[in-house]
């Protein structure tokens, strides 16, 4: 409740501090862009309140809490064949070794840590990212924030994700103990008080570090890589402007681009999700030893189950985390257009030309 109550906090200080930015924008303050033009009281919960950050949290906690939990048994496999590869060799024998030896019910080994952990973490990533998106493009102006969306958009979700790190960080060292650690109790109630009593606190943080390393990287292109690829598929692949879409087939978009970002964000994070692993199974080694000990390929064991968990995982998110959105009333702005002013400016300067 804590972390919840910090988190909140956090939000609302950010959010008022944007209120009072010099360079807000009116039409991007009070634009509620999922309403048809003219209507000014439909329901609708504010565009960059308080609640509308708050409500996004919420989503992404639902979002991120539900698919991780879901897939406990393929990320339980994923993390054994990182540390373990000579036993582990792929993810049919995984799910085999793992289930002849410790029978069916091991693989739900660290769901609760994994329900918990998430959880805190999709709040903050979620929430935080609508919040700094919106933050930074007040900042620049309207049209660099058109201009420069991409980078926007990863310096928004790099933000995020520093901040939902700190919150996952002590049920992940948990979750991954309980899986790969064969002296470790296989509850969060037994594995968290040990953990506590041999190394303290800095037993649940010390994979911090490697855990930025992993996820910032993954969630800049989770976000950017879904954004741009939300634009282009209403650009070149949907026959009608979004706003003519139903719900059903903007979510199916949501879903399809979802999973292509996917994708590349394990790709891009496997490595470094690697190294948190096996920091997190031996308590006595460095993120340099283990480099040195797995070389480069052993970075890579495990990617393709990664590539078809996380690519499943990013996807539902998205799903769940826009269908939130319309549970929820919340306004979904539309792909960017080009400000007038600068399409203005534009044809300005071809004419000068």
């Amino acid at each position: 409740f804590f972390q919840v109550n910090l988190t909140m906090g956090i939000i609302n200080e950010l959010t008022e501090s944007a209120k009072a930015n010099p360079f807000s924008l009116p039409c991007v303050r009070s634009g509620d862009c999922a309403a048809p033009k003219g209507a000014s009281d439909d329901g609708l919960v504010p565009y960059a309140s308080g609640k509308y950050y708050a409500l996004c949290g919420i989503g992404g906690m639902l979002s991120c809490g539900i698919t991780h939990t879901a897939i406990v048994p393929l990320d339980l496999v994923k993390c054994r064949i990182q540390v373990n590869p000579e036993k582990y060799k792929g993810i049919v024998s995984g799910f085999r070794t793992t289930v002849a030896e410790e029978g069916f019910r091991a693989l739900a080994k660290g769901w609760a840590p994994t329900a918990i952990g998430y959880s805190m973490q999709g709040l903050g990533k979620f929430g935080f990212y609508e919040l700094f998106k919106n933050v930074y493009a007040d900042a620049i102006g309207e049209e660099l924030a058109y201009e420069w969306r991409t980078t926007l958009y990863l310096v928004s979700s790099a933000s995020a994700e520093f901040f939902a790190d700190m919150l996952l960080a002590p049920m992940e060292a948990t979750k991954v103990r309980i899986q790969t650690s064969p002296g470790a109790p296989p509850t969060l109630r037994g594995c968290a008080p040990m953990i506590m009593k041999n190394e303290g606190m800095s037993g649940f943080f010390k994979g911090l570090p490697p855990l930025w390393m992993r996820q910032i990287p993954y969630t800049m292109m989770k976000f950017a890589c879904f954004e741009r690829t939300v634009e282009l598929i209403y650009k070149y692949a949907v026959p009608k402007p979004r706003s003519e879409c139903s719900k059903s087939e903007q979510l199916l978009v949501t879903f399809v681009a979802g999973y292509i970002a996917g994708v590349f964000c394990a790709v891009v994070s496997h490595p470094a999700d690697t190294i948190v692993s096996k920091l997190n199974q031996d308590s006595s080694s460095s993120a340099g030893d283990i480099v040195k000990k797995l070389g480069f390929g052993g970075l890579w064991k495990g990617l393709a189950p990664r590539i078809i968990m996380i690519g499943t995982l990013t996807a539902l998110q998205w799903f769940i985390y826009d269908s939130v959105k319309v549970a929820f009333k919340l306004p979904r702005p539309p792909p960017p257009e080009m400000p007038a002013s600068l399409k203005a400016k534009l044809e300005a300067q071809g004419k000068a030309h």
